[in-house]
C-alpha cells in the first residue's frame, strides 16, 4: 500500500489501519528503543499530571470511541 493509497482512504479506514500497524509494532521486539528527549519530557509532564489528580485514566477501549467520535465530528 503506498502513501496515495492512504490519502484515498476514508477517515475511519485509516484509523482501522493506523490501529493494526501500531498492534503489529507493538508485538515486535524492539531493536531500538531510544526515546527523543521531548517525547520523555512529554511523558513525565502527563505522568506528574496523573500522580497530582489532574487526569483521569481510561481503557484503550474508551480511548478508541473517544478518538473515532472526534473524529466524526470534525468531519
Amino acid at each position: 500500500m503506498t502513501q496515495l493509497d492512504i490519502a484515498h482512504l476514508p477517515l475511519p479506514e485509516k484509523l482501522q489501519l493506523m490501529e493494526s500497524l501500531w498492534d503489529s509494532l507493538s508485538r515486535e521486539p524492539a531493536v531500538d528503543q531510544t526515546m527523543p528527549s521531548w517525547h520523555e519530557a512529554v511523558l513525565e509532564e502527563r505522568l506528574a499530571r496523573l500522580d497530582a489528580g489532574e487526569e483521569e485514566l481510561i481503557s484503550w477501549q474508551e480511548a478508541k470511541q473517544r478518538i473515532r467520535a472526534a473524529a466524526t465530528v470534525r468531519r
